[in-house]
């Protein structure tokens, strides 16, 4: 958990920021193209921040440190994407690229400034011990002589 973060702490911010732009970018432009209707990706960046502090509380109701979870910062770019298309209206492809540029670029810097404040991961995994044991890690009672004297 912990430890598997702080080893591939770059790769996942990579992953993440990818898949968290092209959900953003894809999900908001698909709805605005077909609806019309400006703010959306604000709106649709909202729904999942809020989705993420519910999952965030229910990692911590599960006995996991408060920020072992992040809240990924969408709503910036979200907006950024709105604006482009307010901007490009008469466009829709430029509304694509040049929206889509800017969340992909926008949403890794915000993230990098909100991982930047949270604890380090490993000093977390040395003060919260994982509250129970993997089923793969539970010890088994050995079995021989169990029969013996019957």
């Amino acid at each position: 958990d912990y430890i598997f973060y702080t080893d591939w702490a770059w790769t996942s911010f990579v992953v993440f920021s990818v898949s968290q732009s092209t959900m953003l970018a894809v999900g908001a432009i698909y709805y605005m193209l077909f609806t019309g209707v400006p703010g959306t990706a604000t709106y649709y960046a909202t729904i999942m921040t809020i989705y993420t502090w519910v999952a965030k509380g229910a990692w911590f109701a599960l006995g996991y440190p408060y920020d072992f979870i992040v809240v990924p910062v969408w709503i910036p770019s979200a907006m950024l994407l709105d604006l482009t298309y307010w901007a490009t209206r008469r466009n829709k492809h430029a509304a694509i690229i040049i929206g889509g540029s800017l969340v992909g670029l926008s949403l890794p810097l915000f993230n990098m400034v909100n991982l930047l404040l949270i604890r380090d991961p490993l000093e977390v995994a040395f003060k919260y011990p994982r509250p129970t044991l993997p089923a793969y890690m539970t010890p088994i009672e050995p079995q021989v002589g169990k029969f013996y004297n019957s």
